[in-house]
């Protein structure tokens, strides 16, 4: 059966799909020790890096004119670039080594908390935001990728960003790839730091399954690579969350093999085309299919909302395939043919190509477009994510659609991502990224909308959506992805208040792996230096009695 449908979708299934991909106190008194603070800071800086000159090039005050657009430069939720947002002290934008290590030792000196920012897809602005005076350690500049191709390896520094490394594998091979996600600016560091994931997991797992070495700044200014870190340390960067031991520099990643031809498809399916019974079917079989074969779901309204009755629900399935139609076809018969597939919907290509496609770049484009960090899908937006283990009861997604139907919900979306797989074979502790075996499938949340004015109505609808879902998902706890960051979730946008306050997210982001990841940073960061809203907490004595 093919798609037809009398409404306009493509603009907005493209929108929301490429949407998907990417996502002080007030002291006149203190005003004098705070500006001397900083003057102090400043100087440090420039007496503690060993390249003087370079270091006095890449540091932005607020009284610097490219101060605002280095601060916007990566910023994607604009929620979090409002005149209300707190503003960083000071951003630097470091160069070498030095540069990094002499922040870490100045910010310690002078009170300053630093927030570590490699993409800016940060969804809470975690990695640029903070309540206190605060630096940004901007690694945009370190952004250099080495592949070896014979090797089958890549040391990525953590400023590039995933479609820079895409490039890079593709000037080498057109037959190796790594298994990270489809939106191209999202930053390496913040990517594999809290697991990273994409249309290959099912075959590769995620992006921190495939991280091999890493070099690492720890609180004490030293350099260190996995054999000097040791392996508990190693563990945690691999999906532990970013901003929490130091600041990771540079992974080495072992690249997989993909065939020279892949196939993709994006159907839609309108509820008139019967949607629902093919997304039941969907949930039954997408984490059974081989391997080589993903296929997600996106729901979304579509149609002309200033019509009544002119808009449905629709859903869109979008696949990666690593083969040919002609092996793709069969097997969609046999295992899933409520879809309707034929031959028509699907394209094949190279791996670098799904690659531009999925990131919405136009067919034809040079494969230098991946080279940019400009982002064409910023704007305000809110999301929280789900883990399903047993399939959502058909009458529920009727809720669903009437909370779409809601006025203004043109902009949201959910996403139902596949399991299964490579995901399943790893055990829950070879990570702190637990969600393995089990889990069918993950749910995405997301509302977009235009202007901060109409923030907190739009923020409102998702929470009821959130709530509306929670009898159909994971429980004890209710499981979460930390990489969609959710100060929703046990937070009070000030940081955890004791160590339990802390275990409410923690445990929903990484179930018991959550207990190891703080005895690790007590080890390598007892004093609590590198920290945020949702930071893996220290247990110190402090931490403890704060419990009692």
């Amino acid at each position: 059966m093919k798609s037809s449908s009398s409404f306009s979708i493509l603009p907005i299934v493209f929108v929301l799909l490429l949407s998907f991909h990417c996502w002080v106190t007030s002291a006149e008194n203190h005003a004098g020790s705070a500006d001397a603070r900083h003057e102090d800071f400043l100087q440090c800086l420039s007496l503690h890096s060993q390249n003087t000159s370079s270091i006095s090039k890449v540091i932005y005050t607020q009284n610097n004119s490219s101060y605002s657009s280095v601060l916007k430069s990566s910023i994607q939720n604009f929620r979090f670039l409002t005149p209300n947002t707190p503003k960083p002290q000071v951003i630097v934008t470091p160069l070498h080594v030095s540069h990094v290590q002499a922040i870490i030792k100045c910010s310690q000196n002078h009170g300053l908390e630093i927030r570590i920012r490699s993409g800016g897809h940060d969804f809470e602005g975690l990695s640029y935001v903070s309540s206190v005076p605060f630096a940004i350690v901007d690694l945009i500049n370190m952004s250099s990728i080495t592949v070896d191709a014979e090797e089958k390896t890549a040391w990525v520094q953590s400023g590039a960003t995933l479609s820079q490394l895409y490039y890079r594998i593709a000037e080498k091979s057109k037959t190796l790839a790594f298994p990270a996600g489809m939106c191209p600016t999202i930053g390496i560091g913040g990517h594999l730091s809290g697991g990273g994931y994409g249309f290959m997991l099912r075959k590769f797992g995620l992006a921190a399954d495939n991280i091999v070495d890493a070099r690492i700044i720890d609180v004490k200014g030293r350099l260190l690579d996995r054999k000097s870190m040791g392996e508990d340390l190693f563990w945690a960067i691999r999906g532990g969350g970013g901003g929490n031991f130091g600041v990771v520099l540079a992974w080495k990643l072992k690249l997989v093999t993909v065939p020279s031809t892949v196939t993709t498809f994006t159907v839609v399916r309108t509820l008139a085309q019967n949607a629902t019974k093919i997304i039941q079917k969907w949930q039954y079989v997408a984490s059974k299919l081989p391997d080589d074969l993903f296929i997600d779901v996106v729901l979304l309204r579509i149609g002309n909302s200033s019509i009544e009755g002119n808009t449905t629900m629709a859903a869109v399935f979008q696949s990666l395939f690593l083969g040919g139609i002609d092996r793709l076809l069969p097997l969609m018969q046999q295992s899933f043919p409520e879809l309707g597939l034929v031959k028509e919907d699907c394209t094949e290509m190279s791996w670098i190509q799904s690659v531009l496609h999925y990131a919405g770049f136009q067919t034809g484009d040079s494969l230098e477009v991946l080279l940019s960090r400009n982002s064409s899908t910023k704007g305000f937006f809110k999301i929280k994510s789900d883990y399903v283990k047993e399939p959502i009861p058909e009458y529920v997604f009727q809720g669903i659609y009437d909370k779409f139907y809601e006025k203004e919900r043109q902009s949201a979306f959910i996403v139902f991502i596949p399991y299964g797989g490579k995901m399943s074979e790893i055990p829950e502790p070879e990570l702190p990224f637990p969600h393995r075996a089990g889990n069918l499938f993950k749910i995405l949340y997301g509302v977009a909308w235009g202007d901060d004015g109409a923030s907190q109505r739009h923020i409102d609808w998702i929470r009821r959506l959130y709530s509306y879902m929670t009898p159909h998902v994971s429980k004890n706890p209710r499981e979460a992805y930390m990489n969609y960051r959710d100060l929703d979730i046990g937070s009070n946008n000030k940081g955890p208040t004791s160590f339990k306050q802390a275990s409410i997210w923690g445990k929903k982001y990484f179930k018991n792996n959550f207990n190891r990841l703080a005895h690790v940073k007590t080890i390598v960061d007892p004093g609590n230096f590198f920290k945020h809203e949702q930071s893996i907490p220290p247990l110190s004595s402090a931490w403890k009695k704060k419990d009692d």
